[in-house]
């Protein structure tokens, strides 16, 4: 069994393990989880985090291999698996962040800020929120990934299953139709 699994590739592993084959899952891990684990310590120093990182990617790949064998998904099996990891380590700095915000402390001298600056700051973010809405998803989620994640350009065509040309050239026509909005 274990031979036939080596000439086995990264989706048959995931619809053979949607199936419920234990064996499949084993391999897929056995397989990814390295490639994982380094790619998540890139983004994250504490070993603790990308530990429960994986075991939560995993968890998610075992609940829902379905998903991915059951669709006619255009990225590869091991693009849904970062996807999921991305997303489980975006979780976990949430976490983080909300446990260690601490209470508000009553400041005593505040100086509250002109009502000029006010007004732009609240007009600045309403009309990059509006030029947001007018881009096209496929413009929106490469910026998501390179500005808002931090991905790679790289990263960015493995999370989205698009070439990296095509990353770049959705940035920059995202870029222009941005400035285009808000000027």
């Amino acid at each position: 069994m274990r031979r036939s699994l080596d000439a086995v590739d990264e989706e048959e592993l995931v619809r053979r393990t949607a199936g419920g084959d234990r064996r499949a899952f084993d391999e897929l891990y056995r397989r990814t989880s390295p490639w994982l684990a380094v790619r998540l310590r890139r983004r994250c120093a504490d070993a603790e985090v990308v530990a429960d990182v994986l075991q939560e990617t995993y968890l998610a790949v075992w609940r829902a291999a379905g998903s991915f064998a059951g669709s006619a998904a255009k990225g590869s099996a091991v693009g849904w698996l970062w996807t999921i990891a991305a997303n489980r380590l975006v979780d976990a700095f949430r976490r983080r962040a909300r446990q260690a915000q601490a209470p508000p402390v009553p400041m005593e001298a505040a100086t509250a800020p002109a009502a000029e600056d006010e007004v732009m700051a609240g007009r600045v973010g309403q009309e990059l929120e509006q030029a947001l809405l007018v881009l096209p998803p496929e413009l929106r989620q490469v910026l998501r990934a390179l500005v808002l994640d931090g991905f790679s350009v790289r990263e960015t065509s493995l999370l989205l299953g698009v070439p990296e040309g095509t990353v770049k050239s959705r940035a920059r026509r995202a870029r222009i139709v941005l400035r285009e909005a808000l000027s």
